[in-house]
């Protein structure tokens, strides 16, 4: 990112922040992918709340970044345990916010396991959660009980640019993947695991370049979509991959499960839109599978009489480069500055919210002000 560039960005945050600055500042923890671009938000967040700790996501860590950040706040090690275990994860929130009123920032419904213990025992007060992806979401939906408010910006409108986007940045690095190994998507008939908004934007760009594409979907509203867009939809699991050369799992859930590796042709491509915990069962794969690294970024599955290729370990294949949707996160991290006042305020009942249309509509024009040009 260039000087100039670097400083319009700081400008439209803090533009943003004096908009939505919160009357009475909690203490946060915010996770997130620590990208290139990453610590302008970082800093925005400061700038709104006693920013207790960052804890990048493991797989998309920039070092240059990470590196900036650390220079302002602590920057601490994340993995799923750290909040699987109620214990643990209140242990860790008392070390850096003891008694103080803390706002969470998620991606990826990661305090959602001990949320409800974080908060009937904090000795601070929880003053709510804000979601950023849709499987988050739906972490945070699937408790039988929210024992505070969430407010999500995975299905906001702002979000939209963002999840378009990065189904074309997924498909790039995919068909990169390939290439450096003497690959091409031509000629491969291409299967979609999903029909969201970055399942939908996948498929559509695979279409674009002449790929043959076939969506497979739980969801029948989501099938007959597809349909309607001119997909060959698949009845059922197995058939699907079966005459799959390249598989693309974007689902947010899990995709493929052990037993759907068997039926993958020989020479299958496969590559996903998250983490590999949340989309593949590698785990459940049997022993008999030898697992080689023939490239940078892809992996050989092999027993006697099968073979395919995983691309970046399972794991979300367009951080291989960066995961690039230019300007467009802006909006989302803008809508999470919102979403921090909205807490902060102490007015939300316990359940799932959303940022009003009109801080929306506020957003985008301070958006288009700094980046239509």
């Amino acid at each position: 990112m260039e000087a100039f560039e670097r400083a319009r960005l700081d400008a439209y945050f803090a533009r943003t922040v004096a908009q939505f600055t919160p009357s009475e500042p909690t203490a946060s923890f915010l996770i997130t992918h620590l990208l290139p671009e990453r610590p302008a938000f970082v800093r925005a967040v400061a700038a709104m709340t006693r920013l207790a700790a960052v804890l990048p996501k493991p797989k998309s860590v920039n070092p240059a970044a990470q590196r900036e950040v650390e220079q302002a706040v602590p920057v601490d090690t994340l993995t799923r345990g750290l909040f699987t275990d109620p214990d643990t994860a209140l242990d860790y929130l008392e070390s850096r916010a003891a008694g103080e009123a803390v706002s969470l920032l998620d991606v990826g419904g990661y305090f959602a396991p001990s949320l409800a213990d974080l908060h009937s025992r904090f000795t601070g007060t929880l003053a709510g959660v804000v979601e950023d992806t849709e499987n988050g979401h739906r972490r945070y939906e699937d408790l039988e009980k929210l024992p505070c408010p969430v407010i999500s910006v995975a299905r906001s409108p702002l979000k939209d640019p963002e999840d378009f986007l990065v189904g074309q940045s997924v498909v790039f690095s995919t068909e990169a993947v390939m290439r450096d190994r003497g690959d091409i998507l031509h000629g491969r008939p291409a299967l979609v695991v999903g029909f969201g908004k970055l399942g939908s934007s996948i498929a559509r760009l695979l279409h674009a370049k002449g790929v043959h594409v076939t969506v497979f979907d739980i969801d029948p509203v989501r099938r007959t979509q597809a349909m309607s867009q001119g997909f060959a939809v698949a009845r059922d699991r197995e058939t699907a991959l079966t005459g799959a050369g390249l598989v693309l799992c974007a689902t947010g859930a899990v995709s493929l499960r052990s037993e759907d590796f068997g039926h993958l042709r020989n020479g299958a491509y496969i590559a996903t839109v998250t983490s590999s915990e949340d989309e593949l069962d590698l785990v459940g794969l049997p022993d008999v599978y030898t697992r080689t690294q023939v490239g940078d970024h892809v992996t050989r599955y092999q027993t006697t009489g099968h073979y395919f290729y995983l691309a970046n370990g399972g794991n979300a294949v367009n951080f291989i480069h960066g995961a690039s949707v230019g300007p467009f996160i802006f909006l989302v991290q803008a809508e999470i500055l919102a979403a921090i006042r909205m807490l902060t305020r102490g007015d939300l009942a316990p359940g799932i919210h959303e940022v009003p249309a009109s801080d929306r509509e506020a957003i985008a024009a301070t958006w288009l002000s700094y980046f239509n040009r």
